[in-house]
């Protein structure tokens, strides 16, 4: 009888002898392909599109209220100004105007003079967006 153990003992140790080495042929393997696929990445040419200029961004349309980057949608009720006031106030004290789209606020570039007579109303705003930046081209009350 042992004999016979040592026969189990030994077909035990070589199957677990291979696949323990082909395992590591196998993880070999893909790690080669691993790395020649990242070198063949960063060695590729760029394309003939990226020596084309990039497209300007496109007119958008949005719409909320317009108020200041301090007070937001909440102005200081205790204050006795209405929020088109408050909002007036603050882009006087370097504030920037900023468009309140429930959870979104854009800050807002360009036509000073028509988001100011427009502060604290309802408007839709056609502009570029960059970020959180609009470039405001145009903009009416709702």
């Amino acid at each position: 009888m042992p004999r016979q153990n040592r026969s189990w003992l030994a077909l035990i140790t070589f199957c677990a002898t291979t696949a323990l080495v082909a395992a590591l042929g196998l993880a070999i393997l893909i790690a080669s392909a691993t790395v020649a696929f990242a070198i063949a990445q960063s060695l590729k040419l760029p394309s003939s599109h990226a020596n084309q200029p990039a497209a300007p961004p496109a007119e958008q349309s949005f719409s909320g209220v317009v108020t200041d980057s301090h007070c937001g949608a909440r102005h200081a009720k205790n204050s006795g100004k209405s929020p088109a006031e408050c909002a007036r106030a603050c882009v006087r004290n370097g504030l920037q105007y900023t468009l309140i789209d429930g959870d979104k606020v854009y800050t807002l570039q360009g036509q000073a003079a028509d988001l100011d007579r427009l502060a604290g109303q309802r408007t839709t705003i056609g502009g570029t967006l960059s970020g959180n930046t609009i470039q405001v081209n145009s903009i009416a009350a709702r």
